[in-house]
């Protein structure tokens, strides 16, 4: 058994004011290819397959091209639905895709979807388990909500097994029967407490533990095909992975080789897995220097001028429309930061019971540095002190009166 593992596609997504449909549209085309060449069995989809809950018609139309291809291919699709999806919306037509070997768990039915696809050694068994928000299953954490699931499961399990069978040969247990499992689901997995690594593309906020799911709850399974991070990793020791995003979504990914995952499946136990990486359309760069600098041809020159820009200006003289003068050679740069602005962000100013005893030109100094990241000439510090002065003779003579 082979197949392939991805997820966290955010088809439609919108990055810095740029639609990446047709950076999606490359890389899902390299999806397609490599389960071709692969001779994939199967490709998992482990959620947030759009980026919003009502997709653009361009995202809607881009994914059934992809989903057509792959159904020409003869290769089966299994995915869930993700926070970011309407499970009803990806869900549509679900019976009907199946005849088509498209198998879509959207709407959580009080019992998870299951898909069997059989190779040399018997069956596999892929369990698709859908983000579903706690309260929608009786619980008041998502890990209480996956146990929850995962029992239902389990229990449903336990009431198909004949009676007679057990007597014969007790190998119907979980784990113990042979049959190779893999879970399909997306939630923030933990491993004993510690988290997953994070980028500035997640959007997941997590409360308190909340959203934490322990990768202990999926024993049993011999392969757990997850999504929602959008770095590639593995959780703890068991055979627990996020694929990670196919694309950079944030600048805090640039220089991450991103990919997908292929297993491999033996016989019951043996599992392996291999990082096939993905060529993205754009790069997500980061340049740093002088404007001018930024704009020399030997600099320009050194890699993709169409790359996904976030241009890092440390010009300290005030600089006009600087990012129409940098798309004159870069056309996509998405971000600019002039990095003495951050400094001046940067710098702590806080209000103190000793600033009531500074002197007027000792909090205008102490204001300016603040604000501009440095000192004030003599000439404004000389207008403040006669302005202070003038103010401090206002107010006596309004005490005389």
């Amino acid at each position: 058994m082979k197949f392939v593992h991805t997820g966290d596609l955010h088809i439609g997504k919108i990055v810095n004011g740029f639609s990446m449909i047709e950076d999606q549209r490359y890389i899902l085309k390299q999806v397609y290819e490599i389960s071709r060449r692969e001779k994939a069995d199967a490709l998992v989809l482990a959620g947030d397959i759009y980026d919003r809950a009502i997709p653009p018609a361009d995202a809607v139309v881009l994914f059934n091209d992809f989903l057509t291809d792959m159904v020409r291919a003869g290769i089966p699709v299994l995915m869930i639905s993700g926070n970011h999806d309407s499970p009803e919306r990806l869900g549509f037509a679900d019976a009907i895709l199946e005849e088509e070997g498209i198998y879509i768990a959207g709407v959580y039915k009080e019992e998870l979807k299951k898909v069997e696809i059989a190779d040399t050694y018997g069956n596999v068994s892929f369990v698709l388990m859908p983000f579903v928000k706690p309260a929608s299953v009786g619980a008041k954490t998502s890990g209480e909500a996956v146990g929850n699931m995962l029992s239902m499961e389990k229990g449903g399990k336990e009431d198909n097994i004949d009676k007679d069978d057990m007597d014969k040969d007790n190998t119907n247990k979980e784990g113990e029967d042979g049959i190779r499992r893999v879970l399909v689901t997306h939630y923030f997995v933990t491993d004993q407490g510690r988290e997953p690594e994070l980028s500035d593309g997640e959007t997941t906020i997590h409360v308190g533990g909340l959203d934490n799911v322990e990768a202990s709850l999926f024993d049993g399974f011999d392969y757990v095909a997850l999504g929602h991070i959008h770095k590639p990793q593995k959780i703890g020791e068991r055979e627990v992975y996020y694929a990670g995003a196919p694309l950079a979504y944030s600048f805090s990914e640039a220089g991450q080789e991103k990919g997908i995952n292929l297993i491999e499946m033996g016989k019951k136990g043996e599992v392996t897995m291999r990082r096939i990486p993905l060529k993205p359309l754009h790069e997500m760069r980061r340049i740093r220097g002088k404007l001018q600098e930024l704009m020399q041809p030997e600099v320009v020159g050194a890699a993709q001028v169409e790359d996904y820009i976030r241009a890092e200006l440390t010009d300290e003289e005030e600089l006009i429309d600087p990012i129409g003068t940098l798309r004159s050679v870069y056309p996509n740069v998405m971000q600019i930061l002039l990095t003495k602005n951050e400094r001046k962000e940067s710098m702590d100013y806080i209000s103190r019971p000793e600033e009531k005893k500074k002197s007027i030109p000792q909090l205008f100094l102490g204001f300016y540095e603040m604000i501009r990241g440095e000192k004030p000439d003599e000439g404004r510090m000389k207008v403040v002190e006669e302005a202070a002065k003038e103010a401090e003779a206002k107010e006596v003579e309004g005490m005389d009166v």
